[in-house]
């Protein structure tokens, strides 16, 4: 009696273990490297670029709100509505943080400062060295941001300069060095959950959208950071619609930092028309987004300042939703939210030391004492402990010459048109012998490549029995 091996060939059995090899690869390739289609494609290069613009870093405490200038008038505003009846600044219950959000947004709406309740840079900032030379909190400029208060860039981009700060200024290779106090012990209790800084490093021009691409940074460490520029360049029109003007919404509010020269920004532009949208439908805007108040109005030149929605209301939370999953409105609404015709981007790499050392206490306590912020109670006993628990410092670094440079470029143009029509122009006018060719060879490596699974997953199961 015989007995057949079976073998059963499945898409399970017949899997590579190398992704390389696989069908999608194949077709990838096709559509790269063949000249069958016309459509743009994006050509990569590297180049050596010396002297580099060095590019800005904007640092923000985690925490927004500084408990010895927030609590009175917190406790005013509670105690008015009756939520409480204390005038105890020692003690904090999560009761009142549910009122903390709701307290800004009043402040906001009635178009009250909210600078005195952030941390001022000059109380965190200890140390700042560029290439070799010291700095100061006056070469940095602010910008308010909705999840962390004010945060602060260093070499933005300013209107009254024409340059910003280059890699090999004072004779350096480009590098920052910054040290930091975050001052954990005057966070608002339950308001936040974490205990150091957020940062980003970005082009000078760039206003920075921290809250999605900022970088956490710990305390008790020293963060160093190298950097890489990286530019994408895509085609303008008839190729591509992407646009580089800022929309009038946008720029009401760059208006609101005078000092720096920002540009247009795909992602806070979409931001601005979801608010513009908001507020044609709820009368108010999102209360997360209190530093970008200022929205033109639907096909008029009026530009107004948004009151907040109540915090419980749900209504923008809906709006946002709505315009989001229609086309139409989209159209209505953010059609001026083109893609940017140019980005510079960094790729950062990061590793930490342990810090600070202990030769450093001393200068760190004295920094502390005359920060203007007021001491932790058992600071006299424990200030070895609050100082490793609140000290980090940076080191930025630039890594190479080297910018990766990604260019999108026609694969036709009009000499191309004319000079090659029956290879150029195939999907117009009919596909070459070269394009015939080459969907043949990419059917014929498909057929190949599935051939050579079948077989191996055969040879594999006969082993195996």
């Amino acid at each position: 009696m015989r007995v057949a091996t079976v073998c059963p060939i499945n898409k399970t059995t017949i899997e590579p273990d190398r992704k390389r090899h696989e069908w999608r690869s194949i077709i990838q390739e096709f559509a790269l490297n063949t000249s069958t289609h016309g459509i743009p494609g994006i050509a990569r290069s590297q180049i050596s670029e010396w002297p580099q613009n060095f590019p800005a870093f904007t640092i923000c405490n985690v925490a927004r709100i500084r408990y010895d200038q927030f609590i009175i008038p917190f406790l005013n505003y509670t105690n008015e509505l009756n939520i409480t009846n204390t005038n105890d600044t020692t003690s904090f219950s999560l009761l009142q943080a549910k009122y903390v959000n709701e307290f800004f947004r009043v402040k906001v709406n009635q178009n009250e400062s909210l600078t005195r309740f952030f941390f001022p840079l000059s109380s965190m900032l200890i140390k700042c060295v560029f290439n070799g030379k010291l700095c100061s909190a006056s070469d940095f400029t602010s910008f308010s941001s909705s999840s962390y208060g004010l945060c602060y860039t260093f070499n933005a981009k300013l209107k009254n300069m024409t340059d910003v700060r280059k890699s090999n200024e004072y004779g350096g290779s480009g590098k920052l060095e910054l040290s930091f106090y975050v001052h954990s012990h005057q966070y608002v209790p339950y308001t936040t959950e974490d205990i150091g800084m957020i940062g980003m490093v970005h082009d000078n021009t760039q206003f920075p959208m921290i809250e999605f691409a900022g970088r956490a940074l710990v305390t008790g460490f020293k963060h160093r950071m190298t950097y890489a520029k990286k530019t994408i360049f895509y085609l303008r029109a008839p190729y591509t619609t992407c646009n580089d003007e800022i929309p009038p919404t946008m720029q009401a509010m760059f208006d609101s930092y005078p000092d720096v020269e920002y540009v247009y920004s795909e992602d806070l532009c979409y931001d601005l028309c979801t608010e513009v949208y908001t507020y044609y439908t709820c009368g108010c805007i999102d209360p997360k987004q209190w530093n970008a108040r200022s929205i033109l109005l639907p096909q008029t030149d009026t530009i107004i300042v948004a009151p907040l929605c109540n915090i419980s209301d749900t209504c923008h939370t809906q709006a946002a939703i709505v315009l989001m999953n229609s086309s139409t409105l989209l159209e209505k609404y953010c059609s001026y939210c083109s893609q940017q015709c140019s980005i510079t981007d960094f790729i950062v790499k990061s590793s930490m030391w342990k810090a600070p050392a202990d030769w450093l206490m001393n200068d760190i306590k004295t920094f502390v004492k005359n920060s203007g912020i007021l001491l932790p109670k058992d600071w006299s006993t424990n200030w070895h402990s609050h100082i490793h628990s609140n000290y980090l410092s940076i080191e930025l670094v630039h890594e190479s010459i080297l910018v990766e440079n990604y260019t999108q470029i026609p694969a036709m143009g009009p000499v191309t048109v004319l000079s090659d029509v029956g290879g150029q122009t195939g999907l117009w006018i009919g596909i070459s012998f070269l394009s015939l060719l080459e969907v043949a060879e990419m059917f014929y490596r498909l057929i190949q490549y599935q051939y050579y699974a079948i077989q191996e997953a055969i040879r594999t199961c006969i082993k195996r029995n």
